[in-house]
């Protein structure tokens, strides 16, 4: 079978800094084929097509990764405002400035202050995503209207 439009794709991936060639993730990861914003464009363009046992390396620019890095998203709050048992690499939620839910990163307890990053942790970075297919299968009615893979090495409700 071949990858297309609604295929559940289970990839076999390492993901690296594209400057420097630091490893940064590797996994397994499922992702519904087709335009369901499960995986990078760009990645998903490339595997278009492909089968089992095919593999590829493919460069992200910024702004075909995470995007770049938004300063504005970066702030200190009161450590009274803080929620206890919180620690340093923890996330926390709060309303944006644009009144939306927003997950933040605690980047650092200083004193009095708690420093965060509401950035995603690889934004700014350019990206070497390599992968080979391990298994390609018909999406089920479920995953189509969830919009993702089930099980495995997808979303578990």
């Amino acid at each position: 079978m071949t990858i297309a439009k609604d295929t559940a794709v289970t990839l076999r991936y390492t993901l690296a800094d594209a400057a420097t060639g630091k490893p940064l993730d590797s996994g397994l990861t499922a992702y519904l084929h087709g335009g369901y914003d499960n995986i990078f464009p760009k990645v998903e363009l490339a595997l278009e097509g492909q089968a089992v046992g095919h593999a590829t390396a493919i460069e992200l620019a910024i702004e075909e990764a995470f995007g770049p890095r938004d300063e504005s998203l970066v702030l200190s709050i009161p450590k009274s405002e803080f929620p206890p048992g919180v620690k340093v690499g923890g996330r926390l939620q709060r309303l944006g400035d644009d009144g939306q839910p927003r997950v933040y990163n605690v980047v650092k307890i200083k004193g009095p202050e708690v420093h965060l990053d509401g950035n995603h942790p690889l934004a700014g970075k350019a990206l070497r995503f390599a992968c080979k297919v391990t298994e390609v299968r018909p999406a089920t009615a479920e995953e189509i209207a969830h919009r993702h893979v089930h099980g495995g090495h997808g979303h578990h409700h």
